[in-house]
């Protein structure tokens, strides 16, 4: 059996074993993608009433919709408080935890619990912490400042931050273990040989780890782009996007349209307007951050 031959059923090879998991990504990946594409240019059916073509009506709804732009603008906020700080925070606890100290093991343990809880366990556990009055948060600033009960879910001004302060706390120890791994693939010596030459702890951290670090922050920032719009749980438990829109965000602003409104014409152009922000901002992370990936 010569080369050709044998390349050639190495090929047929590969892509059986590459065929179950095409077949499962295109009948719940792509196809359901195109479905809701499809479906955000008819009318929602009613009882006996079918859909309709509607061409671009349901977009013109979409712009003309007050509670879509109070939820985006709710949602544009959400990622600038959430991504950055979340990647900081997971960025410092992971140059913590790379060192040598004592009880490191029990450290990373602990920075990384709030990742493994589920989402509705961590939704309650905060909801413990802001329950006016009786909430761990009250009862603290009660005893200790005497001060007055709060509702920081219920405000208008305060319920979008408390739910961030959640978010935070959950993905800074999952971003936090991509950051301990990369850290342990850079050479020490690159270290050492920096400090020799003078640099101090900043300076090599700027200059040395942090470019190195810099296709894991690629990562971790596309991933925290996606999570900073597909919060559903939290809200369901903190807050169900109130008072008043106020916590409302855009995946479960899709969520309340389609399952408790049954507008699953307008849910799916939503979708499509969501897909569509997802990835011109994924593909402009990459171009924007490309130059900066790669250590030169």
């Amino acid at each position: 059996m010569g080369p050709p031959m044998t390349r050639r059923i190495e090929w047929v090879h590969a892509w059986l074993l590459l065929t179950p998991a095409l077949a499962m990504l295109f009948a719940f990946t792509h196809l359901p993608a195109v479905k809701t594409v499809w479906d955000s240019f008819y009318s929602t059916p009613r009882g006996r009433r079918p859909s309709v073509f509607v061409e671009f009506e349901n977009y013109e709804r979409l712009f003309a919709d007050p509670v879509f732009w109070k939820v985006f603008s709710n949602n544009v906020w959400f990622a600038l408080g959430t991504i950055p700080t979340s990647i900081a925070i997971a960025l410092v606890m992971a140059l913590w935890v790379n060192q040598k100290l004592r009880g490191r093991a029990f450290v990373r343990m602990a920075y990384f619990t709030p990742t493994v809880l589920p989402m509705i366990a961590v939704a309650n556990i905060w909801l413990f912490f802001y329950t006016p009055g009786f909430g761990l948060y009250d009862q603290l600033t009660r005893y200790l400042f005497g001060a007055g009960q709060s509702n920081f879910l219920g405000d208008p001004g305060t319920a979008l931050a408390a739910v961030m302060a959640v978010t935070i706390w959950k993905e800074s120890g999952f971003f936090m273990i991509f950051y301990l791994a990369a850290l342990q693939t850079i050479p020490p010596n690159l270290v050492e040989a920096a400090r020799i030459e003078g640099a101090g702890p900043w300076t090599a951290f700027r200059r040395v780890i942090f470019p190195l670090l810099m296709p894991t922050t690629l990562f971790i920032s596309v991933n925290a782009v996606i999570n900073s719009v597909r919060l559903v749980d939290h809200l369901f438990i903190l807050t169900g996007g109130g008072p008043d829109n106020a916590s409302s965000l855009l995946l479960f602003y899709i969520y309340e349209t389609s399952f408790r409104f049954w507008d699953t014409a307008y849910a799916a152009t939503l979708t499509v307007v969501l897909l569509a922000l997802l990835a011109v901002l994924a593909i402009g992370q990459f171009f924007l951050l490309d130059r900066k990936v790669h250590y030169r």
